[in-house]
């Protein structure tokens, strides 16, 4: 799985021209699932997103975790984090197929609620656009390959 995690003040989505979901501060998860991708990644990733300490202690330095910064999630599903840019025109065939990354995805979202989180979400295969106000700008890249 992939994720880029982008600190924010606030983020929606908005679908068929109505707000779908909204967060104040937190993270903009965008979440991407491999075709081999399984529980065991989609454990991992929530693990670590939910312990990312990036938010500022009393001192400015990046050593709060998102659960004591009071952070809200939302969470996108975002294949194209797997696209193979070797030509011009990209190509997506590592990506998960439906049946397999709806599942992870919801794994992750329901991993991220059952630490206390409020996870807001997209809709997975819509035509989405997302909205942010980035704070920092904070923007880490995970990869469950490289965890």
């Amino acid at each position: 799985m992939r994720a880029v995690i982008t600190r924010v003040r606030s983020a929606s989505v908005t679908i068929d021209g109505q707000i779908s979901a909204e967060i104040g501060k937190g993270f903009l998860v965008l979440l991407g699932v491999h075709e081999e991708d399984g529980e065991a990644q989609a454990q991992k990733i929530a693990d670590k997103i939910c312990g990312l300490r990036v938010f500022e202690d009393e001192n400015g330095k990046m050593n709060v975790n998102p659960m004591d910064a009071g952070a809200e999630l939302l969470i996108i599903s975002q294949f194209t984090l797997f696209a193979d840019c070797r030509s011009r025109r990209p190509g997506f065939s590592k990506a998960a197929r439906p049946e397999t990354a709806i599942p992870l995805y919801e794994s992750v979202i329901e991993q991220c609620r059952a630490r206390g989180f409020r996870v807001a979400t997209g809709e997975f295969g819509a035509d989405m656009l997302v909205g942010s106000v980035n704070d920092g700008p904070v923007t880490i890249i995970l990869d469950t390959k490289e965890l």
